[in-house]
Parts: C-alpha cells; sequence; structure tokens
C-alpha cells in the first residue's frame, strides 16, 4: 500500500511545480517592498537628470541663436516667437527646444519640422506649433494648431493681429457653413457671431447672420442683417465682374428679396 501512495505523492509534487509563478499583488494598506521604492526613486532621478540636460542644451542653443541673429529676426527670438525667415537653430531658440522634440523630414534645401506624437508640443510665445517648413535654410512658413483648427503664416501681414483674426474668423465660418449644411442654423449662427465679433463689417458675415435668422423663423432680425449687408456693400459702387462679383450679385437679389416678403407680412 506505501510503494502504490509514492508515484501518486511525486506526481502532486511535480504539478505543484509545474504551476505558472503569479506576482503578488499588492492589497490596500500594503507598502511597495523596499526595492520597489528604489527602482521608483532611481526612475524619478534619471528622468530629473535627463529633463535638466535637455534644458541646458535648449539654453546653449537658444543661446548660440541670439548669438549669430540680427534685426526682427533677434527681436522675435527675445520675445520667444518663431519668425519667418529664421534659421532651424533659431527656430529651436524661439521654442525653447532641442532637435530631440521635432520629426525633421526633407532635403535638398527644404526641411519641414514637425512636433514630435511622443514629446510634449512645442510651443512659441504665440500657441502650440504644428508643423514648420523651411525653404533654403529660412523658415517660409508657421501652421499653429488652434480651437478651431489649423492656421498658417506665410506672410507678415499673417502675423499681425488683423492677420490672426482674419484666420480665425475665416475658420469660424467654415465651421458655421457646415453646421448650416446639416441644418444646425442655431449653431451655425453662434459661428458667425463670433466671426463678426472678430472681424466686423463684413458684408459675406453679415450676409450668413441674415440667411440664418431668416431661417430660424427670426424675420425682424433678420430683415435688419439684410439692410446692413446691402449697405456694406455700396451696392451704387460696385461693379460685377469675376465670380466672387457673380456670388455677391445673387446674394444682393436675394437680399432685395426676402426683405419684400418680410416687410409685406
Amino acid at each position: 500500500m506505501k510503494n502504490a501512495l509514492i508515484p501518486l505523492a511525486l506526481a502532486v509534487i511535480l504539478a505543484a511545480g509545474c504551476r505558472p509563478y503569479i506576482e503578488p499583488v499588492l492589497r490596500d494598506g500594503q507598502r511597495i517592498p523596499p526595492q520597489g521604492e528604489q527602482a521608483v526613486e532611481q526612475a524619478r532621478v534619471e528622468i530629473g537628470a535627463e529633463r535638466e540636460l535637455m534644458a541646458a542644451e535648449a539654453g546653449d542653443l537658444r543661446a548660440a541663436a541670439l548669438a549669430a541673429c540680427s534685426g526682427e529676426r533677434c527681436d522675435a527670438l527675445a520675445r520667444g516667437e518663431v519668425a519667418l525667415g529664421m534659421t532651424e537653430v533659431e527656430v529651436l531658440g524661439a521654442t525653447r527646444s532641442t532637435e530631440w522634440a521635432w520629426d525633421r523630414r526633407g532635403g535638398g534645401g527644404r526641411v519641414v519640422l514637425t512636433g514630435r506624437l511622443d514629446a510634449p508640443a512645442p510651443r512659441d510665445a504665440v500657441g502650440e506649433i504644428a508643423f514648420v517648413s523651411l525653404d533654403g535654410g529660412q523658415v517660409r512658413n508657421i501652421t499653429y494648431r488652434e480651437s478651431h483648427g489649423f492656421r498658417t503664416v506665410s506672410t507678415p501681414a499673417d502675423a499681425t493681429r488683423a492677420g490672426v483674426a482674419a484666420a480665425r474668423a475665416e475658420a469660424l465660418i467654415r465651421e458655421g457653413d457646415e453646421l448650416a449644411a446639416f441644418g444646425d442654423f442655431t449653431a451655425a449662427l453662434d459661428r458667425y457671431d463670433r466671426a463678426d465679433v472678430i472681424r466686423p463689417n463684413d458684408p459675406e458675415t453679415t450676409f450668413r447672420i441674415a440667411t440664418s435668422l431668416d431661417k430660424m423663423l427670426r424675420p425682424y432680425e433678420a430683415a435688419i442683417r439684410y439692410r446692413l449687408f446691402l449697405h456694406q456693400l455700396e451696392i451704387e459702387r460696385i461693379e460685377a465682374r469675376g465670380r466672387a462679383a457673380g456670388y455677391m450679385a445673387d446674394a444682393i437679389a436675394q437680399a432685395r428679396q426676402r426683405l419684400i416678403i418680410i416687410e409685406r407680412q
């Protein structure tokens, strides 16, 4: 009988030895073993040292850029703002970043710097930068990532307050047009109103506001906006030419027709 139990005992022992090892799970109130705390602290120290090294490298690049820049580029660099005509080193200096923060592609004098997905997005004094295009070693355009989409600076006028306002207004108009196409005139009117605040006295925006109010069955407000649209255009001085003028001619005709209908109601 004893001899018969020996193989069974061996089988149980072998089966127990073949079980996979399961890592212990910490329960509430338990502490990480000392070796785990040491690993966490070591990782924290290494990350801190890496950040300090990158900050020092970014500082060196900025100092080198300031030493070599001149004129308006130097002023922009001092403000921490990427500007047209800057070199790649000056871009790094203005954004206080290093090459590690960017993906670089291109060649033959044309280079595109794009913020890396696994790193904090590069920023300058204006905002978050999506990418920068250089041609011949100089910045030709800067594309910012903004709440209403992307905004590209490719001329000095684009970088002015008026240029920024115009770009934001255009983005709001596009968003309003998309909402209007789906029949959401309340949301579309919100976008048009915001565009009108940023860029006032624009006939096309006024016409969009008028038609939205008209379709929302708010005739009194729509009539005021139709009249304002006609006034802004100064119709008697406009000569209808080209495609844009053709669009305006249709808008003028529609505004006049709607005014007649609204006033007869």
